[in-house]
């Protein structure tokens, strides 16, 4: 049955047309819990302090952190004498947070909080940040409306996303073709594509995307899956969650993938993973 002819009948509430998205954010919470994200997190630290520099953050502004993991974001605008609040919705990411803005003597708040519903007031902060975070909410239109919200107008909205055709994009398109991803739901990566961003944002200001590239650096391709199978939640889930001959296919199509990107000849694994740079000015 096609799309079309799907809407002349009546969907049930179980229809795959119509997912529970709250259901789906619980497995997801628990894949991002599993694991280490703070592992994988720490290596991407360059990413927000090339983020700040895009939105032109400036001292002392109140700028929030969305979805921020173990704080990349948040340490590189804390570092900028902001006001920062950092927020995830998995406390343990934000308690590894916590211990690196202390080791520097960063004053930050940190603040468990849903991404679709944001506990702040309207017009809140100056500047509202997320760094391969936000983009994997599965109400995307929610999530984006709460960043717009929060933000004052003229406020600034900067995010880092991976794109559909980067390492990561494929990393989780590889992972579909072994466990499919919950039907109705929309791919995180279309957060990297100027098309997606502009729709999700539509009359809320200005959208402005520059292409950027993150360099994984690994001691070779098995040592890049060990890592991620072991420490970055949606793939340790997806190794879980499979019997053992699968999870041998799964690690085969894993290491096609990085050869397919790798550009070191000498074992070690350089693979450049493409993202979306984005910045958004609030209208006033």
């Amino acid at each position: 049955m096609t799309m079309q002819q799907a809407s002349l009948h009546s969907v049930p509430e179980t229809s795959p047309l119509t997912p529970d998205l709250g259901a789906v954010k619980a497995r997801q919470q628990t894949a991002w819990a599993s694991g280490d994200y703070a592992v994988i997190g720490t290596s991407l630290q360059i990413v927000g302090e090339t983020l700040c520099e895009a939105v032109d953050i400036r001292a002392g502004q109140q700028v929030l952190d969305v979805a921020a993991g173990n704080g990349n974001a948040t340490l590189a605008a804390a570092r900028r004498w902001c006001r920062v609040t950092s927020t995830d919705y998995v406390p343990a990411l934000l308690e590894r947070g916590r211990v690196r803005a202390e080791a520097e003597g960063l004053d930050v708040t940190f603040e468990p909080a849903d991404a679709e519903v944001l506990p702040f007031a309207d017009a809140t902060f100056d500047v509202v940040l997320s760094t391969f975070g936000v983009m994997f909410t599965p109400d995307q239109d929610r999530a984006a409306n709460e960043m717009l919200r929060v933000l004052k107008p003229g406020g600034k909205i900067g995010m880092a996303n991976w794109t559909p055709a980067g390492f990561i994009g494929q990393l989780f398109k590889t992972i579909g073709q072994h466990l499919p991803p919950p039907a109705g739901v929309k791919p995180p990566s279309l957060w990297g594509t100027q098309e997606r961003l502009d729709a999700l944002f539509a009359g809320g200001g200005s959208v402005a995307v520059t292409p950027r590239t993150f360099t994984f650096r690994y001691r070779s391709p098995a040592h890049w899956v060990e890592v991620f199978r072991t420490w970055y939640g949606p793939v340790h889930k997806a190794f879980a969650s499979l019997p053992e001959p699968q999870q041998a296919l799964l690690e085969t199509d894993l290491v096609e993938l990085i050869g397919r990107f790798n550009r070191a000849d000498d074992g070690t694994m350089v693979v450049p993973s493409d993202y979306a740079e984005v910045v958004i000015r609030k209208s006033l």
